[in-house]
């Protein structure tokens, strides 16, 4: 195993913690880097916003396999930064459902099928780093998907524009994360 040249700046961008995540799937794929490496990069780019959403939008969305099947070191990184996590997360499995529904309504299957992926990985991470405040940041999502308050997740609906069926499928899914992922 070679030596990796990959550092997480201190004030990284959205955009550089993307191409970041995206040379680490690279040498994690090619088995250039060690997993304490792995884990110290993961753990650095969830430590900040810009960093974990651009370590998040990359991983759940590659084409590479690592991410059906994370190893240690990335579940290890990721419980260092408990609250951040947690609510990407859940965030992720709320966009990725209604986007599922965006898409098939378009029938356009192969993106469907793209958000059905981004779902269960962000669901699978969720059972795996078995963090207390996952279901706590689901139910509070559900609510707000239900009943339309709760200023933080209202806000992310109108953002993102959600009708009431997308609505409806968040809080299904987010009903089922509340239940199962237990500390």
């Amino acid at each position: 195993m070679s030596k990796t040249e990959l550092t997480v700046p201190e004030e990284i961008t959205f955009e550089s913690a993307i191409a970041l995540t995206q040379d680490l799937l690279s040498k994690m794929e090619n088995r250039e880097i060690k997993e304490a490496e792995i884990e110290k990069i993961i753990s650095d780019l969830v430590s900040t916003s810009n960093g974990a959403r651009g370590f998040f939008v990359t991983y759940l969305t590659a084409e590479s396999q690592l991410p059906d099947q994370p190893s240690e070191a990335v579940i290890n990184a990721l419980k260092t930064a408990p609250e951040l996590v947690s609510e990407l997360l859940v965030k992720n499995i709320a966009m990725s459902t209604a986007m599922a529904i965006t898409h098939r309504r378009q029938n356009n299957e192969s993106n469907a099928q793209g958000s059905d992926r981004v779902q269960q990985r962000s669901l699978s991470l969720c059972q795996k780093l078995n963090n207390n405040l996952i279901p706590e940041k689901a139910q509070q999502m559900r609510e707000s998907a239900l009943t339309g308050k709760g200023e933080a997740q209202v806000a992310f609906f109108e953002r993102w524009g959600y009708d009431q069926e997308q609505r409806s499928a968040i809080a299904e899914i987010l009903e089922d994360i509340s239940k199962t992922v237990t500390n």
